[in-house]
């Protein structure tokens, strides 16, 4: 599955951005789906997951509350709804899918992978 992710840009403290991962091929429902993010000077860490089915999703602690990630199979594709936007959220954001159906936390989990997309929130 290729993937393609979308929504980023700038943002003010306390701002929203949904991001979207549209997904080629038609076995998109079969995958489970994730977030991930890079900072500058940081390693990549995991943000959210949703099962194939969208009906399991799991969150990283820091934006438990803030985001939340959800899918829509009939249009393949994914999303990551972000409110309440601090400084620490600034990152590269990926979009990465799984061939197991259950959502994952760890990036090793992931085949395929988007090309990222920047949210700067300014302070």
């Amino acid at each position: 599955v290729q993937l393609q992710a979308s929504g980023g840009g700038l943002v003010q403290t306390g701002g929203s951005l949904r991001l979207s991962c549209a997904a080629s091929g038609r076995t998109f429902s079969s995958y489970s789906m994730g977030w991930f993010r890079q900072a500058p000077g940081k390693e990549r860490e995991f943000v959210a997951s949703i099962s194939a089915s969208g009906f399991y999703t799991y969150y990283a602690d820091s934006v438990k509350g803030r985001f939340t990630i959800s899918r829509d199979n009939a249009k393949n594709t994914m999303y990551l709804q972000m409110s309440s936007l601090t400084p620490e959220d600034t990152a590269v954001y990926y979009c990465a899918a799984s061939p197991f159906p259950r959502a994952a936390t760890g990036a090793f989990d992931y085949r395929s992978w988007g090309q990222g997309t920047l949210v700067t929130v300014s302070s």
